[in-house]
């Protein structure tokens, strides 16, 4: 990425004490209570838990799509609380890669021209922001596909020029909300594949999933229950930890 860290210790972002509640005629929704972590630079993280366990909005909050209720969201250092609608705009213009479980795509134009797209917002000129778009679909297999509308792909390639198009923009963290839920399970392995090679060339991920086997092949997991974490440990630990609770619920299921 090319965002250099005044402190290379320091978090690329950092939650503290975060709580964001919803209100619903009269009753006071808790969708995250005191969530606190933090994630540094190079880190692939995996965001996990079942429908209404807060994960959906703690993705809107790590998006800038929304902001605490209570606590404070620091990225690079900036807390976002405060900021107003053009400021979080720019803010995930210029830090966030979004991927989305439903491509985003645009259906009329072609691979390059969706890539390129978060760089027409920035206001970056036409000869550059095609080159960028280049390097960022070669960088994904898709050098030869460049000139495709999303109708003439598979799903799999879909889901790399989301890819790329978060890439294009060079952000500070790729944010992927259930990338492969969508996909056959031979694709989606490969779109897990292409996450691990951009995370060893250093790129900073955090991946939404209700899935254990796709958490468990991420260096790190945080799992949500209720709108709070419930662990951060190792992938692979935590994800042995939902299938041992889930085998102990079938167990205790059949002999009823």
């Amino acid at each position: 990425m090319t965002h250099a860290a005044a402190d290379a210790s320091a978090p690329l972002l950092e939650l503290d004490g975060v709580s964001r509640r919803y209100k619903m005629g009269s009753e006071i929704i808790h969708a995250l209570r005191e969530v606190s972590f933090k994630v540094h630079r190079g880190e692939y993280v995996a965001i996990i838990g079942t429908s209404g366990s807060g994960k959906s909005t703690l993705l809107n909050l790590l998006g800038c799509l929304d902001t605490p209720t209570e606590g404070a969201y620091r990225l690079r250092g900036r807390d976002v609380r405060g900021l107003d609608d053009d400021a979080l705009s720019d803010l995930r213009n210029r830090e966030i890669g979004f991927i989305f479980q439903t491509f985003q795509l645009l259906p009329r134009t072609t691979a390059l021209e969706n890539v390129e797209l978060p760089l027409v917002y920035r206001g970056m000129g036409r000869s550059k922001r095609r080159e960028q778009a280049r390097r960022a679909l070669e960088r994904v297999g898709l050098g030869k596909r460049m000139n495709h509308r999303p109708n003439e792909l598979s799903g799999g390639q879909r889901q790399r020029v989301a890819i790329a198009r978060a890439l294009c923009a060079e952000p500070t963290i790729l944010l992927a909300d259930e990338p492969t839920g969508n996909l056959d399970s031979t694709t989606g392995r490969d779109i897990l594949g292409l996450f691990e090679q951009l995370h060893a060339a250093g790129n900073t991920i955090i991946l939404v999933t209700h899935e254990p086997t796709i958490a468990a092949r991420c260096p790190r997991a945080i799992r949500l229950s209720d709108g709070q974490i419930v662990h951060d440990g190792p992938g692979a630990q935590v994800a042995a930890g939902i299938r041992g609770m889930a085998e102990a619920v079938a167990a205790e299921a059949v002999s009823a």
